[in-house]
């Protein structure tokens, strides 16, 4: 498929991307190969093309073109296969958006509208495709991906070696990461060995130094320092703690000795180090917090292990091999209960086991403003039995991406040198979290065998402790994925400020469309915009759309270009008032349900004057006037019935570890039970959905909104906001759906038609649609308060989080009584818009307000955008501008 000539490392090119060559009638790809390679161009538009698969989507560093010339940080490698054949193309910069905001993607389908050749004149007869225009195909993605190369080839373009992680940098990615060192024998002379404290006392006089034996109590994640106009293979980084009998030392791990060790060097790994380089500490390193508060500490020099000058040899020693006499101390943690957290100051460090029972989607966060790289992240808690509280845990990715990917409710997670989050000025309870630090690993069921903290105390109570539980009622309380509003923004704005690290703490409103098309896939990020509140629409689920899980938005033509060059503005993700209604089956639905009349007098206008006898009205139609709600179409649902069931107990975690049980094969009658309880059970096949809507708007709206310079609609509650019951059957393809995009196409490794809508919703029956007028009254925003409660685990959502909030407060104290209502099998319908929830809103009618926004961009045009704080302007610590 590329030229047959050797590349770089005088390899041919792998059989794989050349496959279909000899068959090249029947590859649509390799006659477009030889088409655009024969042009004068170098550039073709095929006609008619048909749709391809996307196999892969890679990502590597780009580098850095001569000054002032600006471009992207990273380049794209996409591969696709057309059924014959498959081929590793460039990705056209102007088209990274498309990877950015997961419109191209792993699995997907489109058509090449747009191709050229680009040659390498740095090289001999090196060539490679290149993808310059795309749009979106229908169909399906390919059963399965065509056998990869046993080594994967490095990237196209450029010099570098290796790809990247598609979403973050600190994640080992490819085949060039061992994954475990093979062990040779190992002949241990201590006669010949020197000791971290004779080194910390001799190391200036020295250049080669005897062999150490030491053991790693503390493992960082990667760091990857790779820049543009740098030029390292393998830009990687790794800290370890190393100790031996007389105390504990730093050790880096440097370059191409990090996808050959990093894995293998594990908490609580015996090594011998020999050829080993020693250089003062870097000042500005992380530190861990022994578990031993006793060992002695040499923080002067680190041990440097390097490819050359000189070239380190590692040995890993067997556990079995480890001889007591060496002296090397064992690994001790500082595990905490949950009872004991609140008592812990800010920024203290310690280690946690616990159940989990809700873990949420992996988001991620920018690093620098504008910048390219991200923090990944997610949400989760845990219970341990020592209280009726959760641990509350923020987990950013520590280079485990196997554990990382597969934390899910009813595993035993292990999280070691967490940190202790809370704000004193808070309070103290509400507000307490721990965040995973640069030395934090993870461990869940799966993972434990082995590791050192299996013999810590507090780990064998926690395991007593779960033999006491109850699965069926375990069950019950677990969530998962969805908007996770934590932590919740301060009660006090100017702490909201400080806390803010970016530039400009207040965003125009009209900038809000900018703001969200500058989102890449995934990230989430706080926003904070003046206005005034002007007018509150409740939209609700009836019963049966209860059953299913919240709000299907209509969705567009999937045969719409994704772009042949950069998206512009009109394409971006905030769209015009009608976009919904362009759908042809949502046209036809309104047309049998709703007068032309009513499409335009949907909403019940309530002013002040009225709020006493106000006027409730239900419609089973659209808001067209807003254009930024959603219909539920008459659709079949079709619901499983559990003839087959994955094992499954809670004494997962001892089965594997602590207690060998002969019945752990069996699944219980509790947790049998407890699935045909969470909706389940055969039902009929077609339920009529609909929605009611209770609105209120000020005067001051009634006045402006047909005078609006601009009006963004962003309301809209997609069925990825919803949290969801938790089912552990189908466990992989609700992780699936709380993952991100994997970087290559992987077949479905299990079968199942569900739908993420029919897995039960965990919190509310329906959500608020809050208009937000700018404060020039020329700009207005919709936007979305997703009242959050889950009646069988009360700590998961809080409505106290909120109380100070007194417009909030009273949305989320009505929901979650309707939702106390319907489940104790009470009306479905009752108002929400109750006359507390009236009076707050007039309370805040024509006053300046800061709202903040939670935005997460969920992929392709979906953004959710939740209201999820409200300030006052006129408050002692809020200035008003005006």
């Amino acid at each position: 498929m590329q030229d047959p000539t050797p590349e770089r490392d005088g390899s041919a090119r792998p059989a794989e991307e050349r496959r279909g060559v000899a068959a090249s009638g029947a590859s649509w790809i390799q006659r477009v190969f030889e088409e655009v390679r024969g042009s004068s161009q170098l550039s073709v538009a095929p006609a008619e093309p048909p749709p391809v698969t996307v196999l892969a989507v890679e990502r590597y560093l780009a580098e850095a073109p001569p000054p002032p010339a600006a471009a992207p940080q990273y380049w794209y490698d996409v591969t696709i296969a057309d059924g014959a054949c498959q081929q590793r193309c460039y990705l056209a910069p102007h088209l990274n958006g498309l990877v950015q905001r997961a419109h191209l993607r792993a699995g997907a389908r489109l058509r090449l509208t747009r191709c050229a050749y680009l040659y390498d004149e740095k090289r001999l007869h090196y060539g490679f495709l290149c993808l310059e225009g795309l749009e979106r195909a229908g169909g399906a993605a390919a059963a399965a991906a065509a056998p990869r190369a046993r080594r994967r080839p490095p990237p196209l373009r450029g010099e570098k070696k290796h790809y990247l992680p598609l979403w973050n940098n600190e994640d080992p990615y490819g085949d060039m990461w061992v994954a475990e060192k093979a062990l040779a024998p190992v002949d241990v002379d201590v006669s010949k060995l020197t000791s971290l404290g004779q080194l910390e006392m001799t190391w200036r006089s020295r250049v080669h130094f005897q062999p150490l034996l030491v053991r790693v109590l503390h493992k960082s994640r990667l760091r990857y320092y790779g820049k543009p106009d740098k030029k390292v293979d393998m830009p990687y980084q790794a800290y370890f703690e190393v100790a031996d009998g007389s105390g504990m030392m730093s050790m880096v791990l440097w370059n191409s000795l990090c996808p050959e060790w990093y894995k293998s060097m594990k908490v609580g790994t015996v090594l011998l180090l020999e050829q080993y380089a020693i250089k003062t500490s870097y000042p500005f390193k992380t530190q861990p917090t022994p578990g031993d508060s006793q060992m002695k500490r040499f923080a002067t020099i680190e041990i440097s292990l390097n490819v050359r000058d000189p070239p380190t040899k590692i040995s890993i020693i067997p556990e079995e091999m480890v001889k007591p006499e060496w002296g090397l101390p064992e690994v001790k943690y500082r595990f905490i209960t949950r009872s004991e957290l609140d008592d812990l100051p800010n920024n203290h460090s310690c280690d946690v086991i616990g159940l989990v029972t809700f873990v949420g989607r992996a988001e991620r966060a920018r690093k620098r403003e504008h910048g390219e790289d991200f923090w990944l992240y997610r949400w989760a808690h845990a219970i341990d039995g020592t209280s009726d509280q959760p641990f509350i845990l923020e987990l950013f990715a520590t280079s485990q991406p196997d554990v990382f990917e597969h934390i899910h409710p009813m595993t035993y997670l292990v999280c070691t040198q967490m940190r202790v989050v809370r704000d004193i000025t808070e309070n103290p309870s509400r507000t307490i979290y721990l965040t995973t630090s640069n030395e934090s690993q993870m461990f869940i069921t799966g993972w434990h065998k082995g590791q050192p903290y299996t013999k810590d105390a507090k780990v064998k109570n926690f395991i007593q402790w779960t033999k006491t539980q109850s699965e069926a009622v375990q069950m019950k309380k677990t969530v998962v994925g969805g908007y996770y509003p934590f932590p919740r923004p301060p009660n006090n704005f100017l702490r909201y400020c400080k806390n803010n690290k970016v530039e400009s703490i207040l965003k125009a409103i009209g900038e809000m469309g900018r703001e969200i098309e500058d989102l890449h896939y995934r990230e989430h990020k706080r926003i904070a915009i003046q206005g005034i509140i002007s007018a509150i629409r409740y939209i609700s689920c009836s019963s049966a759309a209860e059953d299913v899980s919240g709000v299907e938005p209509a969705q567009k033509d999937d045969s719409q270009s994704v772009g042949s060059s950069a998206m512009s503005k009109e394409d971006c993700v905030h769209k015009e008032k009608n976009r919904n209604l362009q759908n042809k089956e949502v046209k036809s639905l309104l047309a049998g349900r709703c007068s032309p009349g009513e499409q335009h007098q949907h909403q019940v206008l309530l002013t002040k004057k009225s709020s006493v006898k106000r006027k409730i009205t239900h419609r089973l139609c659209t808001d067209t006037e807003q254009g930024s709600a959603s219909v539920i179409p008459v659709s079949s649902y079709t619901y499983f019935t559990r003839s087959a069931r994955k094992k499954f107990s809670l004494n997962e975690f001892q089965h594997e570890d602590f207690v060998q049980d002969k019945n752990g094969q069996a699944v219980s009658e509790s947790l049998q039970y407890c699935a045909d309880q969470e909706g389940m059970r055969d039902i009929p096949e077609t339920e009529e959905t609909g929605r009611t809507c209770d609105s209120w708007q000020s005067d001051l709206w009634a006045k402006v909104k047909d005078k609006l310079m601009k009006y963004l609609h962003h309301s809209t509650v997609f069925p990825e906001s919803i949290p969801r019951k938790f089912d552990y059957v189908h466990k992989d393809l609700l992780m699936q759906q709380y993952n991100l995009h994997a970087a290559v196409h992987q077949p479905k490794e299990y079968r199942s038609d569900k739908n993420i809508n029919e897995f039960k919703s965990a919190s509310g029956l329906g959500y608020y649609e809050v208009t937000v007028l700018g404060i020039n009254h020329d700009v207005a925003i919709d936007v979305a308060f997703l009242p959050l409660f889950c009646p069988e685990d009360t700590h998961l959502f809080r409505i106290e989080d909120i109380q100070n909030d007194t417009l909030l407060s009273c949305m989320s104290c009505i929901s979650a009584c309707q939702q106390k209502a319907s489940s104790n099998g009470g009306l479905h319908d009752m108002f929400p818009l109750s006359s507390e929830i009236i009076k707050a809103a007039m309370d805040l009618d024509g006053k300046h307000v800061v709202c903040i926004l939670d935005v997460c961009h969920l992929g392709d045009d979906k953004v959710e955008v939740f209201l999820s704080k409200i300030y006052q302007t006129v408050e002692p610590d809020v200035l008003d501008p005006v």
